[in-house]
């Protein structure tokens, strides 16, 4: 019963949070707009046509993207610790974000050169074909490599040579448009579209409704691979669902918004702390709202922080992600030594 009362508690914090920090989201910026008057702005016959327009077309696209490519990229990370049994796996460590970005990157610089619109739709499956070819990667490192610190190791270097390609390519891209390049390479929310919006929240419901379903089969998974076998599940078939979803939700984070840093790892865990339970039915729609409510925060802070001037994302969430890695690190190191 007590725990039930965490687990009710713990999303209703969680949902809580999210409106609040998309309120914020909405009324925080250059021009401060106060929490009252937002049902007044919003009304069809308000006057003030600049602060609806401020609001509709520029932050509030930019605050649903946060949260929904946050709660996508958190359960990516989800999926990958569970595939790998590794506590620090996720799209950022192991280089599947900077495949993504990659490929991405290529894409784009060819539009700009042959001068062909790119869609949102192209832009998500071009992301994940780099996730794929990454995650391939990875996937024949670990068959090789037994010690999962030498595999996050080889996924970082992953991740800096597909970095550096990128680097290369946005470097030669066309000077006019280099800076919005140049500001998706390092990790943003700016410049999200409602058609963008639209699209992300399709591929995001979709791929996180199918995640839910998977709930029996990863719980028997975290059991070990013998134990889900016994309880008749395809390990094969189902390691291969988990790599294609989890490669969908950080193809459609890196599509839109580039490599957002530390967000797979330390929501996952923060969650896990808040739940005090690793149920997947559980830790699934938790996680989403977790990442949700920290990219929402994370946005916020730097696009306020030192305005005008607007900090990467990936900037602010390394700040607040780093140390839970950190202290995952030190509490595993303690625990074998126990």
């Amino acid at each position: 019963m007590l725990k039930h009362k965490r687990y009710y508690a713990a999303f209703i914090i969680l949902i809580l949070l999210a409106f609040f920090l998309l309120t914020l989201n909405l009324c925080i910026g250059s021009v401060a707009i106060p929490f009252t008057e937002l049902p007044d702005i919003l009304g069809k016959d308000s006057a003030d046509t600049v602060s609806r327009d401020i609001i509709t077309q520029i932050r509030a696209p930019r605050a649903l993207a946060a949260g929904i490519l946050g709660g996508a990229l958190a359960l990516s990370g989800y999926l990958l610790q569970t595939f790998f049994h590794n506590p620090i796996a996720s799209p950022f460590t192991l280089g599947i974000s900077s495949g993504a970005k990659l490929v991405v990157a290529l894409v784009m610089v060819a539009s700009l050169g042959f001068s062909f619109h790119l869609n949102s739709w192209m832009m998500i499956f071009a992301a994940f074909a780099g996730s794929l070819l990454c995650m391939g990667f990875v996937i024949l490192a670990s068959r090789v490599i037994s010690h999962m610190a030498m595999l996050i190791v080889s996924g970082v270097m992953i991740g800096y040579i597909c970095s550096a390609v990128t680097d290369f390519v946005v470097t030669f891209a066309d000077d006019e448009n280099i800076v919005n390049l140049h500001n998706w390479s390092q990790g943003s929310f700016s410049g999200i579209t409602w058609e963008n919006v639209a699209v992300m929240a399709v591929v995001t419901a979709v791929a996180s409704f199918c995640v839910f379903l998977l709930s029996k089969p990863i719980s028997a998974y975290q059991m070990g691979e013998a134990y889900a076998r016994n309880m008749g599940l395809n390990v094969r078939t189902f390691r291969i669902l988990l790599v294609i979803l989890s490669s969908i939700l950080s193809a459609c984070v890196t599509a839109f918004a580039g490599p957002v840093s530390f967000v797979g790892i330390a929501v996952p865990h923060l969650i896990k702390r808040l739940l005090g339970t690793v149920r997947p039915l559980l830790m699934i729609p938790a996680c989403f709202l977790g990442g949700a409510v920290f990219c929402l925060f994370c946005d916020l802070l730097a696009r306020t922080m030192f305005a005008p001037t607007e900090l990467s994302i990936s900037t602010v969430t390394a700040v607040f992600g780093a140390p839970v890695v950190i202290y995952i690190m030190i509490h595993k190191k303690k625990e074998r030594a126990e």
